[in-house]
């Protein structure tokens, strides 16, 4: 990542669209995210915006090998399935949109950036950079979770979306998995796109 002083994605900025246009707002946005536990081996977040109105749900498997995650919109339909790739030093996941493994549907692969760390740290690449392997030409750039308390996204040096944790710690309450993220998303930038590799660098965290 550039040594520079970070900057902030802004009004009047391109708009950045990973997952479709239509999660773009030209404000920014204030949302929140709701993480439960279904069962030992499934999990869930519901998205919301400030009104309490139901955004997005993700659902899938909180556990083993191989593990996909589907984010759904609010009736159900599904906008984009997300993939971990088998064992490897450093976690790879792939997201497509729908229900799709083609690679003409990729919409951008997401590898952790050191194989051991303090801090999650994630390289995400879109389909059209063929340098998966090379961490410094990444798209962009995301680290945190929920033991660092926060999580933040950039574009280059750019800040384009944060993320904080809102939780009354109790061991007993962590351990079922149950705490919220409040998510504020830049102008223009694609916030399906932001809770997807939310959710991605959050199992990175999980370990109740």
């Amino acid at each position: 990542m550039p040594k520079n002083k970070k900057t902030e994605w802004q009004v009047g900025d391109p708009a950045i669209s990973v997952v479709s246009d239509q999660f773009c707002n030209p404000y920014p946005m204030d949302l929140l995210v709701k993480r439960k536990v279904q069962n030992f081996s499934k999990d869930y977040y519901e998205v919301f915006d400030p009104s309490g109105n139901l955004l997005l749900q993700i659902d899938g498997q909180a556990w083993g090998f191989n593990r996909k995650r589907v984010m759904r919109d609010p009736a159900g339909f599904t906008i984009l399935s997300m993939r971990q790739k088998g064992l490897a030093l450093k976690n790879k996941w792939e997201v497509h949109g729908g229900e799709s493994k083609e690679r003409e549907d990729l919409l951008f692969t997401v590898q952790q950036s050191q194989a051991v760390s303090l801090k999650t740290s994630v390289d995400v690449f879109l389909p059209e950079n063929n340098n998966v392997k090379k961490t410094n030409t990444c798209d962009f750039h995301a680290s945190g979770g929920y033991s660092n308390i926060s999580f933040k996204v950039f574009k280059s040096d750019a800040l384009i979306a944060g993320v904080g944790v809102t939780h009354k710690f109790t061991w007993g309450s962590f351990c079922k998995g149950k705490y919220n993220f409040k998510v504020r998303v830049n102008p223009e930038v694609d916030y399906a796109f932001i809770i997807a590799l939310l959710v991605m660098v959050d199992d990175n965290e999980n370990w109740c």
